[in-house]
């Protein structure tokens, strides 16, 4: 299975964020949305998952990755 990462840096962003998120998709969504929410002060729910989901790239490979 692919990772997926997201990178606030490449995110509209009032505070300068600098933080990026890697894992299966499903966690990254997950963990995505509070730090949204947490940090940036969205609201959780179906729309932020949606744009967050749009968001997602493919993380690279390295080379600890387990095959």
């Amino acid at each position: 299975m692919t990772r997926k990462m997201i990178d606030c840096r490449t995110m509209p962003s009032e505070v300068n964020c600098t933080l990026a998120i890697s894992g299966e998709e499903e966690e990254v969504v997950r963990a995505a949305a509070a730090h949204a929410s947490d940090v940036h002060g969205h609201t959780d729910g179906p729309e932020l998952r949606t744009e967050i989901r749009h968001a997602l790239r493919d993380a690279p490979e390295t080379a600890s990755s387990p095959s």
